[in-house]
């Protein structure tokens, strides 16, 4: 204990130097504008700073601090347009929809603001914190996943999204299929076939995430409601008079935070499984629990632990990711696989005798990511009110200037018209789907989990000739599958039980 005390202090000796300070803040206000924006994320946002912060001669725990700062302040600024307008800043948001934008056209988008943003502090926190006393630990943990327990992991996942279909699965496992195959799109990096391109030398490289995310969320969006003012009908929403949530309401989400951060910090150990997994975990562990206890729950529809869940564990998730950074040189997510490029440009190589080599640059960055997190929650808690004043804003000038901000950000990424003319048609086959009540989240996310677990599955069954049985040869990935069909079966059974329970009470 006392090693980890002499380390902190050095940590926090570097990580409170008036520069490191200043760039904290710098860097987390930059994120959260990153954040905001759609089509960006941490990830560009961690790379267009690169060359800046080397030009600067920062100093490499400097330079650190300021691209995790960046990181997390992306993933809170994220929520901002995912809860107002129900258009997620980046992958780990998506889950934030569901039951964010609810609240905020329930007139409560201050209280959802500064809850989200409470709860995504406090998973910050726990994710620090586990960073601190369990890294070599948990360092050790995550080396038992190789490719096969990650494809399993992808399909634990995926049996997640069964508690988000509602009463109407059919339709979820539809969209969860076309987000499938929309990720299988573009040139197989195995065999170099060409898979639905139909010819077009546009769709070679597959359909990119963000003008996914942009067409069924903005685009779509944005279709709805210019419908809704051109019948006439007003879609501004007042802005609830109170500016931050109050001790109920924390009350009431506690255990679902709590839960929530150690899942995201579970899952953000983990190279490559990403704050979007941990999200979509989260979000649906808390939706079974709190609908064994209380089957009137409205998730989906506003519930503020719905709101809470996903942010605590896609922000612990982020600060998880540093975690196989640091310990074994292997990068947790897309935007610590950035950092460490930087890090080579100082001829720094993260692994394990970095704490050893470079204990002021380890202890400092850890250091430091408390100091941003505490800084995020006080820069955007006073913003709230700003932020929520988007609502007031009138349709006919609303819509038209979303869609622009979304069109400037898919433009960015390949420069190209394809992408344009490819957001608009995906975007209408978004609004009519939506229009028959097809649920857009487990199609993103099976975009987001489909590639992923393709390359797992082809890597595990190229190490064993073809040998399936790779896929059940380890007690991660047994117990991975146990959760995964308990996650199907056990809600089916309970609801049946529950049925059966009123046929009773109804009989006597």
């Amino acid at each position: 204990m006392s090693g980890i005390l002499d380390h902190l202090s050095i940590g926090f000796g570097v990580a409170f130097s008036l520069t490191n300070l200043l760039v904290a803040a710098i860097g987390s206000f930059i994120g959260t504008m990153v954040g905001v924006l759609p089509g960006l994320g941490p990830v560009n946002g961690v790379a267009m700073l690169i060359p800046i912060a080397f030009a600067m001669n920062l100093p490499p725990e400097t330079a650190l601090i300021l691209l995790a700062a960046v990181y997390v302040g992306a993933e809170y600024g994220g929520r901002i347009t995912a809860i107002l307008l129900n258009v997620p800043g980046e992958a780990s948001a998506i889950m934030t929809t569901l039951d964010g934008y609810p609240l905020a056209r329930q007139g409560l988008a201050n209280v959802a603001l500064s809850l989200s943003a409470w709860s995504a502090f406090f998973g910050a926190i726990v994710s620090v914190v586990g960073i601190i006393l369990l890294a070599p630990m948990l360092a050790k943990w995550a080396l038992a996943f190789g490719p096969a327990e990650y494809f399993v992991l992808m399909i634990f996942a995926f049996c997640c999204l069964t508690s988000l279909l509602g009463k109407q699965p059919v339709k979820g496992v539809l969209a969860a299929m076309i987000g499938l195959s929309i990720s299988v799109v573009g040139v197989d990096a195995n065999s170099g076939v060409y898979r639905y391109t139909f010819e077009s030398v546009h769709l070679a490289d597959g359909i990119d995430f963000v003008v996914v995310v942009i067409a069924l969320f903005a685009v779509s969006e944005m279709l709805e409601m210019l419908e809704k003012v051109m019948a006439g009908h007003s879609v501004e929403v007042k802005p609830s008079g109170r500016k931050l949530f109050n001790l109920k309401e924390m009350a009431f989400t506690w255990w679902s935070v709590v839960r929530s951060a150690l899942v995201g910090f579970g899952v953000g150990v983990l190279p490559g499984a990403g704050a979007s997994v941990a999200a979509a975990v989260a979000y649906s562990q808390e939706k079974r629990i709190i609908e064994a206890k209380d089957p009137d729950a409205k998730f989906g529809k506003g519930d503020m632990r719905g709101l809470v869940a996903p942010e605590a564990a896609a922000t612990a998730s982020a600060i998880g990711s540093f975690v196989p950074m640091l310990t074994l040189g292997v990068p947790g997510s897309g935007t610590t696989a950035v950092m460490m490029g930087a890090l080579t440009l100082y001829n720094i190589t993260p692994g394990p005798v970095l704490f050893e080599t470079k204990p002021e640059l380890v202890w400092g960055l850890i250091a430091s990511l408390f100091v941003a997190n505490v800084l995020l929650f006080i820069m955007n808690v006073p913003l709230v009110r700003f932020f929520s004043k988007v609502l007031s804003v009138p349709g006919w000038l609303m819509v038209p200037g979303i869609l622009c901000i979304s069109y400037i950000g898919v433009y960015a990424i390949n420069a190209g018209t394809f992408d344009l003319l490819l957001v608009a048609g995906i975007g209408a086959l978004g609004y009519f789907l939506r229009k028959f009540g097809v649920p857009m989240a487990p199609l993103v996310l099976g975009v987001v989990l489909g590639n992923m677990m393709e390359q797992n599955l082809r890597r595990a069954l190229s190490m064993t000739d073809g040998d399936v049985g790779v896929l059940f040869a380890s007690p991660v990935s047994m117990a991975l599958w146990a959760g995964a069909a308990a996650v199907v079966v056990v809600p089916q059974v309970l609801r049946r039980v529950r049925r059966a329970r009123k046929v009773a009470a109804g009989a006597a």
